[in-house]
C-alpha cells in the first residue's frame, strides 16, 4: 500500500488513480488552479510522510510537475506514457483515460529525483548539479534521436524505464536526474528493440 500523499490534477484523475491502486490519499490541483495552500499543504505532506507527483503526459501536466518539484525537491514521479492516457477518440490527453492496469504499471515504477541535484527544475543548474552519466551521444548511439524512429523508440524506453515521454534534450535530463544506470538503460534499449521485432 502505497503511503505517500499522491498528487494529480483533477478529480476524475483521482478516481482513476483509486481504481487502480485502492483507498490511497490524494490531492488534486484543479489543475492550473495550484494555489499557494496547496503548494505549502504538498510541502507539509512531504515531511511527514512523502509526496508521488503523478500529472497527465502533457505540458500542463509538465508545468504543474515542475512546480510542485520546485517547491518540494523530495517529491517523487510517477510518469504515464501519452499513449496510455489518451481517449477512445484520441483527442484528450490525461491520466482519467488511462486503464488500471498502466496506472498499476506506471506506478512500480517510482522516481526519485538524484540527491547530487537535489531537485528536478529546468534549465543547466540541474544538470550541472547531477551527476552526468548519460551524453547526447549515448541517445544517438541508441537510436533514440536521429533517426525517423526515435520518438517511438524514446517511447518504449521511457516506459520500461519509468521516466514518460520526451523529446530528446528532456530525455537525457531524465536519464541523469534519476539516476538511471547504465545497465538499467542497456537492458531498456535492448526490450525496446525486441519489441520492434516481435
Amino acid at each position: 500500500m502505497i503511503e505517500e500523499l499522491i498528487v494529480v490534477e483533477g478529480k476524475n484523475d483521482a478516481h482513476a488513480v483509486r481504481r487502480a491502486l485502492g483507498a490511497v490519499d490524494i490531492l488534486w490541483t484543479d489543475g492550473y488552479g495550484l494555489t499557494q495552500e496547496k503548494l505549502h499543504f504538498i510541502a507539509e505532506a512531504a515531511q511527514r510522510r512523502g509526496v508521488i507527483v503523478f500529472t497527465d503526459p502533457d505540458s500542463v501536466g509538465e508545468q504543474i510537475r515542475e512546480r510542485i518539484s520546485q517547491r518540494v525537491p523530495s517529491a517523487k514521479h510517477v510518469y504515464l506514457a501519452k499513449k496510455d492516457a489518451r481517449s477512445k477518440n484520441d483527442d484528450d490527453i490525461g491520466v482519467e483515460n488511462a486503464r488500471p492496469e498502466d496506472i498499476r504499471q506506471a506506478f512500480n515504477k517510482i522516481r526519485s529525483g538524484s540527491p547530487e541535484s537535489g531537485q528536478e527544475k529546468s534549465g543547466q543548474k540541474d544538470i550541472q548539479m547531477a551527476q552526468i552519466t548519460f551524453q547526447a551521444n549515448d541517445l544517438w548511439e541508441a537510436g533514440l534521436v536521429g533517426s525517423k524512429d526515435s520518438n517511438q523508440r524514446r517511447l518504449a524506453v521511457g516506459k520500461l524505464l519509468g521516466i514518460g515521454d520526451a523529446n530528446g534534450k528532456q530525455f537525457l535530463r531524465r536519464l541523469n536526474l534519476f539516476g538511471i544506470t547504465r545497465e538499467e538503460f542497456a537492458k531498456a534499449v535492448k526490450e525496446a528493440r525486441h519489441g520492434e521485432r516481435s
